[in-house]
């Protein structure tokens, strides 16, 4: 028995010109307890698939044409009270961002409590002890407490946790997850996605899982969607999508996996330490963020620190880079003993050592344009000058700058909010290059973007490398990602580093319990990797 049939689906969103349409004629069927993961780019029209299906578009998104079928229900026709009734009931959404979903003034299990009153009979007491059955189920202990907290208490995986027993409350047919997983720790991923198919194989429940994340989708679904600008470009069992691709554009994506992507086979012989750490240690309060640390880098190679959220990686690189003071211990960056130097005094090693984040958006002051913000270390080092005469003394490194990023000349010119996350993050790499440094630390400089231009980045970050010789630190929560960059690993754990070499032998022959759940966290590493 079919539950969910979507014929023809298409969807516009009004503008100043009219209605524009952005999904075009998508069909597909989901029967009860199958999983269909929608898979695409940003802007490719999965998310509109899955808020038409809930009747959640925004006041200017307008079903155009087609039907959306749930059991013998019409929903395009659906009045507001009918998707009262529905919504929540019978078909309900994990959304994407908790931070934005969640109330920030109000109890987290107050939150999940309105979905009981709006569809069950159940009185005030009846309603806590369901609430503090939900939270069991998704995993929390000591429920009471849980109940009792307000979303900025909670980490991003425990708020996410919140939202899908709020998902499950009243045990709907259908799931709409969208993105469920997007930024969460490989092993809190797993975590998230075991209760989904906890809740599947326990009622029945369908789940359309809307998602960038290739192993997600071939881990978790039963049936693959492949959405290009839209367009339904390719469907079917998620083995048969995965291992035999038909259309060009999921052989891309499939190709852009790191975990399918082969190393490059550089030859370069190890330089000398450039950043050499001994027992380093940072202390926020009580809590030791950085415990007893040690390793070295050495020039010419990609170092890279793997861990979960809290385990103390990025502290590290904040202290490499002279953002931070340490504790304890001793940090060498370029022969200069950096272990006290104040922000001031790291100043003359800025030249030489730079910082690429997680979230260049947030790292650029809102008043420049590329140029200015690509152009700001030159200012750092250079005479003051009026600001005409500055940028004429400095356009051919910011072009040159921009160029070795992989980025036209005429970018120069533009707003960092005209660009997307992949262009902002080669503006924030030209920014880096720059002053020509010898070291670049990047914090997770990928984490945000599609799988197709995560891999362009790497591509660059290699090619870069090659030509000029860089030596990285890449700190990262992705291990199929750092599989595929770096030549040694260390893997961090509440602050302390409990194993690293070789990246071969760190992932082939992992000594550490922690790195084996690690790497049993990844997803799709099986299907996608046996898929080559």
């Amino acid at each position: 028995m079919t539950l969910l049939a979507v014929e023809d689906l298409t969807v516009g969103y009004r503008g100043p010109r009219g209605l524009s349409p952005v999904v075009h004629q998508v069909s597909f069927q989901v029967e009860p307890g199958q999983v269909l993961a929608l898979v695409g780019e940003s802007g490719s029209g999965k998310t509109t698939i899955g808020h038409a299906i809930l009747g959640l578009l925004p006041g200017n998104g307008e079903v155009i044409g087609g039907r959306i079928r749930f059991r013998d229900q019409e929903l395009t026709e659906l009045s507001a009270k009918g998707w009262r009734d529905l919504r929540g009931r019978a078909v309900s959404l994990i959304p994407q961002d908790p931070g934005v979903s969640l109330d920030p003034v109000r109890p987290v299990g107050a939150q999940v409590e309105d979905v009981l009153l709006l569809h069950t009979e159940l009185d005030a007491a009846a309603r806590r002890k369901r609430v503090h059955e939900l939270f069991g189920q998704v995993g929390f202990t000591d429920v009471e407490r849980r109940y009792r907290q307000y979303p900025h208490e909670l980490s991003g995986g425990m708020r996410q946790r919140v939202l899908i027993a709020a998902a499950i409350a009243a045990d709907p047919d259908l799931i709409i997850a969208d993105e469920p997983t997007s930024g969460l720790d490989a092993t809190v991923q797993k975590q998230v996605l075991d209760l989904i198919d906890e809740l599947r194989e326990r009622s029945g429940t369908a789940v359309v899982l809307v998602t960038h994340d290739l192993g997600v989708a071939a881990d978790r679904s039963d049936l693959i969607g492949v959405v290009q600008d839209g367009r339904l470009v390719e469907g079917g069992p998620t083995s048969s999508v995965i291992t035999a691709p038909v259309h060009p554009y999921t052989r891309k994506l499939l190709d852009s996996v790191p975990s399918r992507a082969a190393r490059p086979a550089v030859a370069r012989e190890p330089g000398g330490t450039v950043i050499e750490v001994r027992d380093l240690r940072k202390v926020f309060g009580d809590v030791a963020a950085v415990d007893g640390a040690s390793f070295e880098v050495r020039a010419g190679e990609t170092f890279s620190i793997v861990g979960e959220s809290g385990s103390g990686k990025s502290t590290t690189a904040r202290i490499l880079t002279g953002l931070t003071r340490a504790t304890s211990g001793r940090v060498t960056v370029l022969g200069t003993d950096a272990t006290t130097l104040s922000r001031r005094g790291f100043r003359p090693l800025r030249r030489d050592v730079q910082i690429v984040y997680q979230n260049p958006y947030s790292s650029f002051d809102p008043r420049f344009d590329v140029f200015d913000v690509v152009e700001e270390p030159l200012r750092s080092f250079a005479p003051a000058r009026p600001p005409w005469r500055r940028r004429a003394a400095h356009e051919d490194r910011v072009i040159a700058a921009l160029e070795a990023a992989a980025l036209p000349a005429d970018f120069a010119k533009r707003h960092p909010r005209e660009l997307s996350g992949g262009q902002r993050q080669r503006v924030a790499l030209a920014r880096a290059l720059i002053l020509e440094p010898k070291v670049v630390v990047l914090d997770e400089p990928i984490s945000a973007l599609d799988v197709s231009v995560a891999a362009q980045i790497l591509a660059l970050l290699r090619q870069l490398q090659q030509e000029r010789g860089l030596t990285y630190v890449f700190i990262s929560h992705d291990l199929a990602v750092v599989r595929a960059i770096s030549d040694r690993v260390a893997v961090m754990r509440k602050g302390r580093i409990v194993e690293q070499g070789p990246v071969e032998d760190v992932f082939g022959k992992p000594q550490h319990e922690y790195t084996v759940g690690l790497l049993d966290a990844i997803a799709g590493r099986e299907l996608l990797v046996g898929a080559r």
